[in-house]
């Protein structure tokens, strides 16, 4: 081999491998608007007080990674988008907790590795995309938040879509607070 070749050979090699990295091809970070994870980029970097928070409230929201259409084609795989939004003017609200959980209520994934802050009017919309049906149709998150009062209670739905032949369809579901 030649130089030559072995510089082409060695470019392609690069191109390729650069067309590897997950986070080029997630669709939350495509999707955002500063092109990185919305939850990496709302991660609290500093200390928060929280000896003045007085609400703390724990959320399922179901999840439909698939759903039954008809005995021919059992079922169809669905994106899903959850959206967790601070309904406040001033306050923020504070999530402690995204975990993804499949339908027999194993834990499939836990999103953060630490707290994320949610400033006010903010909206938090993560999508689990329709390749990944390990949640199967019973999938569901937990999602943990906290802030200084009841005021920053706030509204938590998931959004899924999906088509099948000529079809296509959407549907909404809504978080639950959970009674411990």
């Amino acid at each position: 081999m030649n130089k030559r070749s072995i510089s082409v050979l060695l470019f392609a090699v690069i191109v390729l491998l650069s067309g590897c990295d997950p986070s080029a091809q997630d669709p939350n970070v495509l999707m955002s608007e500063h092109q990185q994870d919305p939850i990496e980029a709302l991660e609290v970097t500093s200390d928060v007080d929280r000896s003045q928070f007085s609400y703390k409230e724990t959320f399922y929201v179901p999840i439909y990674s698939d759903i039954y259409i008809d005995r021919d084609n059992r079922k169809v795989l669905l994106s899903a988008t959850l959206s967790v939004r601070n309904t406040t003017l001033k306050k923020s609200l504070y999530i402690n907790k995204i975990d993804y959980y499949d339908t027999d209520g194993a834990l499939v994934k836990s999103y953060l590795s630490k707290p994320i802050e949610l400033s006010a009017m903010a909206t938090l919309n993560y999508i689990v995309e329709k390749e990944e049906d390990k949640g199967g149709s019973g999938a569901n998150f937990i999602i943990e938040v906290e802030g200084v009062d009841e005021t920053v209670r706030p509204v938590i739905e998931a959004v899924m879509i999906g088509n099948f032949s000529n079809k296509g369809f959407a549907f909404s579901t809504e978080g639950t607070p959970v009674i411990h």
